[in-house]
């Protein structure tokens, strides 16, 4: 015998109602871009398939491949592709919530209906591409995106990047129909023509039956697309990305004269490489730049605390008009805690800012032992430091001492990002310091006696923040060791009582995971970060800093959920100038950077901050 609660019965009985209606109702608007980007891009991956293979057309797939845009066939099978790529295109876009992409969706779905239709009279086929429509049509609100920012190279890209995809679809596309083949065409045969077809020529495979007229007008449909996007993407108006303006940085100035001593970072929102939102009171600003469809952001907020969520909300706004995922590098735990409060994002603490209490530091003692014999030893060896507001150099020794950190940058890209100013020697930033090393009993060379060089960036009235440190490969090991201490040194005859060295990623996983009684875990996170030294600096910059006994400060990355982490990773080593794609030397163009302020300088891109082993 079975006893049922009234209460529980009673309490489950709506429940089935409750679920019916909501799969009555459909999707979250919300959710509408991302569910119809994987349906146009699975229909987009079938419809190639359906396009290029013939096996495909009469496999048990043959069933799901009926009802989906396209026909098959000589002309069917080129616009079955032609959907297929298009689609696939066009997932990306959607999925953002781009304006354009939606537009470019809803014409081609009945283009797609209409073949379906015309060549194969399947009604089932118009009814699936309606079928995608009409979340596109209903929930056309969620698709406001604007576009990103362009330049004319997208067209270069898109050529190669089209053009490589269109010549191994096409070697597909001319394989798969070997029971067709007239003798047996060599590799190279194949792909004159595949070069041939793209063109709309006709080239040395041939094929018995209709075959031929499905390559070839397949092989036409690609090279069509290529050819369409590329011209449509170099003759649309160019969009530059926004740069920082003449007044936004007086702004930006006068927020950094009230509140700049907050943050270390603060000065480096000075970059002219990147752009700023202001809160609605103008006592806050966010800058940022926008990096692979992530809207990266440096540091804290300037100005006010209190005028904070206005500029993050700007932020945010700014985010959602263009559909781009924010985030923010290197902000301290009050601004993350701003960040997180406001946004509902989440915060992972990302590594540790060095800093040095002038009035604590001293060379003294058995910790400081390795870098005082070294400051004596290169002392010994005819070197000197001189370290000087940039206002009180001439302009022919900056010029010198700007050329040198180009030539001794040791990289084809700048880098830095959010703790990296971008330039030397700007008549507006008088208050920056630099400590540079000569040797003055050496033959000049092209930069006379200078053999090194450090610059550091205003960070309030009583401090200084390390933005960029070069010195002549030629020149005797330990130079930056000597500059810093020499600043150190220079600091209270300059008003300075706290300098922020280099920002050491994973400091707290690397210092644990050497210890004794450090997990199998830790150590073997440890070991990962080791080996990716190689390339990163990561731990020698950690090492670096702690010769001079620094207290260290945590620095947080702000993000939305953790799939966005590996995007977001990529995005930020493009910002700090570790993963770059460049054009060979001879094809790239020399242009100078854009000027939108009166003293914009040559070297206008991001210094290396960091320092490499002696």
């Amino acid at each position: 015998m079975s006893v049922t609660v009234e209460g529980e019965a009673s309490a489950r009985a709506p429940d089935r109602p409750g679920r019916l209606r909501r799969i009555l109702r459909g999707p979250r608007p919300e959710a509408v871009p991302t569910l119809v980007a994987r349906a146009c891009t699975l229909v987009g991956f079938l419809d190639i398939a359906a396009g290029v293979f013939p096996r495909f057309r009469h496999s048990r797939v043959h069933t799901l491949a009926e009802v989906l845009p396209g026909a098959l066939g000589p002309f069917a099978a080129a616009l079955s592709l032609s959907v297929g790529v298009l689609l696939l295109l066009l997932a990306h876009g959607v999925r953002r919530r781009k304006r354009r992409a939606w537009q470019a969706a809803v014409l081609l779905l009945p283009a797609g209906a209409l073949a379906q239709l015309a060549y194969r009279h399947s009604l089932i086929g118009v009814l699936v591409s309606l079928a995608l429509l009409a979340p596109l049509l209903r929930h056309r609100g969620e698709f406001t995106a604007q576009p990103d920012p362009r330049s004319r190279w997208r067209a270069l890209t898109n050529f190669v990047l089209m053009g490589a995809g269109s010549l191994l679809l096409g070697l597909v596309i001319v394989s798969v129909h070997s029971n067709r083949l007239v003798g047996d065409p060599s590799l190279a045969d194949r792909i004159t023509h595949v070069m041939y077809g793209l063109f709309g020529f006709e080239g040395p495979v041939g094929y018995q039956g209709d075959t031929s007229w499905t390559v070839a007008f397949s092989l036409g449909a690609l090279g069509l697309l290529t050819a369409i996007s590329t011209i449509y993407l170099a003759l649309r108006p160019e969009q530059p990305a926004a740069r920082l303006t003449k007044d936004d940085e007086v702004r930006l100035r006068a927020l950094l004269e009230k509140h700049g001593g907050r943050d270390s970072l603060g000065h480096f929102a000075l970059r002219r490489d990147k752009a700023v939102v202001f809160s609605p009171s103008g006592k806050a600003a966010v800058t940022y730049r926008v990096v692979s469809g992530v809207m990266l952001a440096g540091g804290d907020p300037i100005g006010d605390v209190e005028a904070w969520p206005g500029a993050i909300e700007r932020f945010m706004d700014v985010a959602k008009t263009h559909s781009w995922t924010p985030a923010v590098m290197g902000c301290s735990e009050t601004g993350g805690e701003v960040w997180t409060r406001e946004t509902g994002l989440d915060a992972l603490e990302l590594g540790d800012e060095a800093v040095v209490d002038v009035a604590d530091f001293s060379l003294a003692g058995r910790p400081m032992r390795n870098v005082r014999q070294m400051v004596k030893r290169i002392g010994r060896a005819g070197y000197e430091t001189r370290v000087r507001r940039v206002r009180d150099l001439g302009e022919g020794e900056l010029d010198r001492i700007r050329r040198a950190a180009q030539d001794w940058r040791g990289t084809d890209t700048e880098r830095g990002f959010s703790m990296a100013l971008g330039r030397i020697g700007d008549p507006a930033d008088g208050d920056c310091l630099l400590a540079t090393a000569h040797k003055v009993d050496a033959e000049p060379g092209p930069y006379g006696d200078l053999k090194a060089v450090l610059h550091f960036v205003p960070w309030g009235t009583d401090g200084v923040s390390l933005d960029l440190m070069r010195r002549d490969r030629a020149a005797d090991p330990g130079m930056n060791e000597l500059l810093i201490v020499a600043a150190l040194k220079a600091a209270p005859r300059l008003g300075v009582e706290r300098v922020s060295l280099n920002f050491a990623m994973f400091r707290a996983t690397l210092a644990r995971g050497e210890k004794i009684g450090a997990g199998p875990v830790l150590r073997a996170w440890r070991g990962l970060l080791v080996f990716l030294s190689r390339w990163f600096q990561i731990e020698s910059l950690y090492k670096f800093n702690a010769k001079f006994r620094p207290r260290w400060e945590p620095r947080f990355v702000v993000y939305g959920s953790s799939r966005d982490l590996p995007r977001l990773g990529l995005a930020a080593l493009r910002a700090e100038g570790f993963v770059d794609v460049l054009l060979p030397r001879a094809l790239r163009r020399k242009t100078p950077p854009p000027t939108p302020c009166t003293h914009q300088l040559p070297e206008s891109r991001l210094p290396e901050h960091g320092v490499r082993a002696a």
